[in-house]
């Protein structure tokens, strides 16, 4: 569409109204290809989106109904910012399944989504310039918020057991050799996104050792823990230390992202000026939404139907694990997760994924590109792929699709 002259001198005039951290936010790029997975011609091995079809939709319609019908003038107004008592309650109840014990009810806020609780995190305890520590590859909407807010994210070595303790404590020296203000380690411990791994239950005090001693917070966020299909788990990081750790829940995986409901539980002096953060954005979570969850939780057998994802995610894990063992060609490697929903694919150096996409589109099958996932504007050769919200006959045709593109590209560098 053509911009008349006069329209060229308003957009001109709005653009010196940016401010500098408005140049630092952008498109996710897993937003990017959700818009090409609503392509039905393409197989979507990308969005890390939960199997809703699963759930009690009849049972949660009604729950809707009757909460409106009978409570309409609570539900529909404002409430606490806080979030609702009730809701709290049974949020205490959800991380002692996880084995969090040591969590009081005033030390839980109800967020809109953990994601909301990164951005209060940012806000309170960042300001511009300041570095934060993050595990390479990691979640991309938290290294989003980090550059929205001026924030440089700092890798730290990483290998199939997530963090290496010793390479934690020394970037830490690192930086503060170099002037930099350190503020806290943000990690996603249980089954990362996007590679899967998972923090190694003998590195975990360690970890939380280190931080603590380098007056360093921790932000552990959690929302893939309970959808772990082998192995034991591993106590969280907030359990090994109450004081130094503000762990990042969700309902997001376990039942529904679109309620947008999340949690945090923050320790108990940085408790206020952390819930005020959010409490000046959102004013309070959807009280609609959080009555519904508590009734669900209520009425519902919800840890049956975690067990009923638990079943239903190993299989499709398991369907995508046997197709790439079959179909890949030699010179890719590849994670094997617990649990969570990301498979990470490392391919031969000399391809880009990001470029890869585009091809893979005319394949008819999509992913996304690993530099998504890491700070830094370097290309990568590591790709995501998601085996949550497909069956198993589409994962070994996606499967199929993709291997055939990584043949064509291999052949391609050697050529």
């Amino acid at each position: 569409m053509s911009v008349s002259p006069a329209n060229e001198s308003i957009i001109a005039q709005h653009e010196t109204l940016f401010s500098e951290r408005a140049a630092g936010i952008k498109q996710s790029a897993v937003r990017d290809v959700f818009e090409l997975s609503l392509d039905p011609s393409l197989v979507s091995l990308a969005g890390g989106n939960p199997y809703l079809q699963s759930l009690p939709l009849a049972k949660l319609g009604e729950i809707a109904r009757r909460i409106i019908v009978e409570q309409g003038p609570v539900a529909l107004q404002y409430g606490s910012g806080l979030g609702t008592e009730e809701l709290r309650g049974q949020i205490l109840e959800v991380m002692a399944a996880e084995g969090i014990h040591n969590v009081d009810f005033d030390d839980v806020v109800v967020t809109n989504g953990s994601q909301s609780a990164q951005d209060m995190a940012c806000k309170v305890f960042c300001d511009p310039g300041d570095t934060v520590l993050c595990e390479d590859p990691t979640y991309v909407g938290a290294l989003n918020t980090f550059e929205a807010y001026q924030v440089k994210a700092a890798p730290v070595l990483t290998d199939e057991d997530g963090i290496v303790p010793e390479a934690l404590e020394r970037r830490i020296e690192e930086l503060r050799a170099a002037g930099e203000r350190v503020k806290f380690l943000y990690t996603i411990p249980n089954f990362n996104n996007p590679s899967g791994i998972t923090l190694a239950a003998e590195r975990r005090q360690r970890v939380v050792d280190i931080c603590r001693a380098a007056g360093v917070l921790v932000l552990e966020d959690n929302p893939y823990g309970m959808l772990r299909y082998e192995g034991e788990p591993a106590p969280t990081l907030r359990s090994l230390d109450p004081q130094n750790v503000i762990y990042m829940g969700s309902f997001s995986k376990i039942l529904s992202p679109g309620l947008r409901i999340g949690w945090a539980a923050v320790p108990t002096h940085l408790f206020r000026r952390f819930y005020l953060a959010g409490e000046a954005v959102a004013l309070c979570p959807p009280t609609l939404n959080q009555m519904i969850i508590s009734d669900y939780l209520k009425e519902h057998d919800w840890r049956g139907q975690i067990d009923d994802y638990r079943q239903l995610y190993a299989a499709r894990r398991d369907a995508m694990l046997s197709a790439l063992e079959q179909y890949l060609p030699e010179g890719i490697s590849y994670t094997r997760p617990e649990g969570g929903f990301f498979i990470w694919l490392t391919l031969p150096q000399g391809i880009d994924t990001y470029q890869l996409l585009q091809e893979g589109v005319k394949s008819g099958v999509i992913f996304i590109p690993g530099a998504a996932f890491s700070p830094g504007e370097e290309s990568s050769n590591k790709l995501r792929l998601a085996f949550c919200a497909v069956d198993e006959p589409t994962i070994t045709e996606g499967v199929k699709r993709l291997s055939a593109l990584l043949e064509r590209e291999i052949a391609a560098l050697s050529a």
